[in-house]
């Protein structure tokens, strides 16, 4: 059973910095990937980043690209988000996600608020 913890968030001041981890847990498994998403009040959730082990690569989202910055370790099967100069359009809950064979695993989700 893959699981999935996240940690980190929190509230801060907008220009601030948080930072968000995940990590896997569980059976051993092969990992393609792993990202964040984001869901703000009473709206979709949204892609803000990923990292691809097959491919080498990372993704932002043009919203963040300046700001956030996505880092991994695919023998720990965990993923990082570095969020700086946090605006209170950021605020939402943040999603971390593992391609795994055959499906995607979430995470909790963790709350970031972000104060003007």
């Amino acid at each position: 059973q893959v699981q999935l913890v996240q940690s980190g968030g929190g509230l801060v001041q907008a220009g601030g910095s948080l930072r968000l981890s995940c990590a896997a847990s569980g059976t051993t498994f092969q990992t393609f990937g792993m990202g964040w998403f984001r869901q703000a009040p009473g709206k979709e959730r949204e892609f803000v980043a990923d990292i691809s082990w097959t491919t080498n690569t990372t993704h932002v989202t043009d919203a963040v690209k300046d700001r956030f910055t996505i880092s991994g370790d695919n023998a720990k099967s965990s993923v990082d988000l570095q969020m700086n100069n946090l605006r209170p359009e950021d605020t939402a809950v943040y999603y971390c996600h593992a391609d795994v064979p055959g499906r995607r695993v979430w995470g909790q989700g963790t709350q970031v608020s972000v104060s003007s």
